[in-house]
């Protein structure tokens, strides 16, 4: 028998677990404009979701300003 995944709590960050305040997650407000519309978030911190939370649950407004620790290798 395969282990199911638990689903995916539309209300809830990917990153940190916390409220993710997506007016479009909550039925009775799902008629406005998400906080979210009005900021430009970094695509690496999609990218750096697991595949399956992608696309299912918003960042929190925390976690959508956090910047990727992003290390780059240099020919040094």
């Amino acid at each position: 028998m395969l282990n199911e995944p638990d689903p995916i709590d539309s209300s809830t960050c990917p990153v940190c677990g916390l409220s993710n305040s997506c007016t479009l997650a909550d039925p009775r407000t799902a008629a406005q404009p998400c906080w979210c519309f009005s900021v430009d978030i970094d695509p690496a911190l999609f990218e750096a979701l697991p595949l399956n939370t992608r696309n299912q649950a918003c960042l929190c407004p925390r976690c959508a300003r956090a910047e990727i620790d992003v290390t780059s290798k240099s020919d040094h």
